[in-house]
């Protein structure tokens, strides 16, 4: 199986550099990079499509993870596809393995931007052995609020004066997804864009994971480059080590790492370090190393807020330059919590698939496509948990939902609240109504037909309802 020769095999490698494109549109570029990016197209048999992979566990991954979209987007590019075969197998001699034609999205992809001398690298040469810096990460795009303000604007302080003092080390630390390696990567593209630097000179930065710190560090070991290994890294400006847990346990890396560590600081070089806890929380890391680690600035990101999110999720529409309605993106917001990754995931899904089926995104949509992210982040409902929701929603206070009150900005909340619970909840009407201030059932079911009867008069109205309903439901 291989590319047809001539203009259809042409005609392919355009199609597949579209599908490469947009795939990394849609997941990001650290993504892509992390697992999409070693995808070779193997060719074209009557309806199927070959993709290769080099190893079988990634093989396994983009096949669980990634294989209805990429079906989903071979179909959009040419009908005669039918289904996508992902195998292990070397790339195909014949196939075009350039890197993918950026495809019309919000955002232009990193590897489409060229990247200045030492970013994410130590040298010209060695930019290719690191981490690539996404361009999409940079202080402008980043979104600031309570949970992250502190450290946003410790990050500033270290891009506009590196290795000043207090801030020698910067150390970020917080739970996936919060914004960490965002930071980091604006403080590269921040030190290396600037113009003159230090000495007249453009800032060199050298940023990696720790797991690729490590094995770099094997590596130059097993070649008896250690020496080598050791000039390149304290020959930087600013050394960026993400995810720093990754070395817990790893005594001859966690040793190197300190004698780079001092060496730099020593020669006043910055440092910036993340991590997902505070260094005084990384068991298993040597004790010099995490003091030398709290001896700067040490900043944490929260956990995102509601208005947080909503900031977040309005920013990124906005960049992408499509209308999404308030009430997805308060659906969005309520309903995953867990972190600004996963959040804008879910945002970039509904985007693509807008613009592949030509479908406005609406709530209805919303929850068919991201059935199943919605469906991880279901939970069982109570009665105490929809009276909370819907007090917040027409601000009025839990009590009212319990109290004598009649007055209509109260009676109708709570109305709706006993609606839900009806609707969301195994509960009887008798234990219902106990739990609204000890109403009789009758009370309760008068509450249930009179929001169903304005539900289906006034639209504003039932639009409410049923996003209460969605951000609630199981």
């Amino acid at each position: 199986m291989s590319v047809h020769p001539g203009r259809d095999g042409t005609q392919l490698a355009a199609q597949w550099a579209r599908v490469r494109g947009r795939l990394q549109n849609e997941v990001g570029e650290v993504e892509y990079r992390t697992w999409l990016r070693q995808m070779s197209f193997g060719g074209l048999d009557g309806d199927e499509v070959t993709v290769r992979l080099p190893t079988r566990f990634l093989r396994d991954w983009v096949r669980s993870h990634y294989g209805d979209r990429l079906s989903a987007l071979w179909q959009a590019e040419n009908r005669q596809v039918r289904r996508v075969d992902i195998r292990v197998g070397e790339p195909a001699p014949e196939a075009d393995e350039a890197e993918p034609a950026p495809a019309p999205a919000a955002v232009t992809p990193a590897a489409a931007a060229p990247q200045a001398d030492g970013v994410a690298g130590v040298t010209a040469t060695e930019r290719g052995t690191e981490a690539a810096l996404d361009q999409r990460f940079t202080f402008e795009s980043f979104v600031v609020g309570k949970p992250n303000e502190f450290a946003y604007a410790c990050a500033r302080r270290v891009a506009a004066q590196p290795a000043s003092t207090g801030f020698n080390p910067l150390f970020l630390y917080g739970g996936v997804g919060l914004g960490k390696t965002h930071l980091m990567h604006a403080v590269a593209w921040e030190l290396t864009s600037a113009g003159e630097a230090r000495g007249g000179r453009k800032a060199t930065v050298a940023y990696m994971s720790a797991e690729r710190f490590m094995y770099r560090f094997i590596a130059a070991i097993r070649s008896q480059a250690t020496m080598e290994f050791k000039e390149q890294l304290r020959s930087v400006d600013v050394l960026m080590i993400d995810d720093l847990q990754f070395l817990i346990n790893k005594d001859a890396t966690q040793e190197e790492f300190f004698h780079t560590f001092n060496a730099l600081v020593d020669a006043g070089k910055q440092i910036v370090v993340s991590a997902d806890k505070s260094p005084s929380d990384l068991s298993g890391l040597e004790e010099r190393v995490r003091t030398r680690l709290g001896c700067g600035m040490v900043a944490d990101l929260h956990a995102t807020t509601y208005e947080l999110r909503i900031s977040i999720l309005e920013a990124k529409a906005a960049r992408a330059g499509v209308g999404v309605p308030p009430k997805v993106i308060e659906f969005l917001a309520h309903k995953i919590t867990s972190n600004v990754r996963e959040l804008e995931g879910a945002l970039n899904r509904l985007i693509a698939h807008a613009h592949l089926f030509g479908r406005a995104i609406t709530l209805e949509s919303t929850q068919e496509v991201l059935h199943d992210i919605l469906k991880a982040h279901d939970r069982r409902v109570t009665i105490e948990e929809i009276q909370k929701k819907v007090a917040e929603h027409w601000n009025i206070r839990l009590t009212d939902m319990s109290s004598a009150r009649r007055a209509r900005a109260v009676a109708r909340p709570r109305q709706v609240a006993m609606y839900l619970a009806k609707q969301l909840t195994s509960r009887s009407l008798p234990e219902i109504g106990r739990k609204f201030g000890n109403r009789d059932h009758t009370t309760v079911m008068h509450a249930v037909q009179r929001v169903a009867d304005l539900m289906a008069v006034d639209a504003g109205f039932a639009e409410d309802v049923e996003l209460l309903r969605r951000m609630l439901e199981s």
